[in-house]
């Protein structure tokens, strides 16, 4: 191979490895350029910003919390009552029975 030829074929892979570089760090570079650009800025689908959305999201699990303590209550409620039931003899056990009284 000629010195020109050898030039030629090391330029030529030289380009494809910089633009393969460049094809993926572009999109790479463009996507973060989008979400620092969109960083506190309304959502273009909802219209919130994202401090907004955290703090719906907060709220909504907090409201969730509240639900799972109440729930949580009344099985300890229900257990309760079941751990007297049980702890009783049979004859009282028949006097608490609903539709006796």
């Amino acid at each position: 191979m000629t010195e020109f030829g050898e030039f030629g074929m090391w330029m030529a892979i030289g380009g494809m490895l910089v633009a393969t570089v460049l094809g993926v760090i572009r999109p790479i570079g463009l996507a973060v350029a989008r979400r620092i650009a969109s960083k506190g800025a309304p959502d273009s689908a909802t219209g919130v910003t994202t401090g907004e959305m955290t703090a719906e999201r907060m709220a909504a699990l907090e409201e969730r919390i509240n639900e799972l303590e109440s729930e949580r209550n009344s099985l300890e409620e229900r257990l309760d009552f079941a751990e007297r039931m049980l702890s009783q003899g049979p004859s009282e056990q028949r006097a608490v029975t609903p539709g006796s009284g």
